[in-house]
């Protein structure tokens, strides 16, 4: 069968979409573009070949997966050098809330908490 999905983008709602687009550029590396003007307002999150889209909540909180379900990532990010990417996040004063290791399902990840509670995993496959 022929690929057709080719790439795939986060949507994060937020109450405060300057504060969380803030927090991505200073903190995780991002570089944001302002659409704030549109129809939708949003803000567009770049880094590397991976965008986030920064959407307003109307005021709700914003809920992690792991608050509504009780477990569970809000985004997954691949990447193949985890280890620098999380020097780099550490050193930005980024919450590492699992460090590196290898998975019971046989990922190599880290996971870090960005400003409005949610849990994003950087990781790939191994073996």
């Amino acid at each position: 069968m022929k690929n057709l999905l080719i790439e795939s983008h986060c949507i994060f709602p937020t109450q405060d979409i300057i504060k969380t687009a803030n927090f991505y550029e200073q903190k995780m590396g991002f570089t944001a573009v302002h659409y704030l003007n549109g129809n939708e307002p949003h803000i567009c999150l770049y880094r590397d070949t991976t965008e986030i889209i920064l959407t307003k909540t109307n005021g709700q909180k914003v809920i992690p997966n792991r608050d509504l379900y009780g477990y569970g990532y809000d985004a997954y990010f691949i990447t193949k050098n985890q280890k620098k990417l999380q020097e780099e996040l550490l050193n930005s004063n980024v919450n590492i809330v699992r460090s590196l290791v290898n998975t019971d399902y046989n990922n190599k990840e880290f996971v870090v908490e960005d400003i409005d509670g949610r849990w994003i995993a950087f990781g790939i496959k191994v073996g």
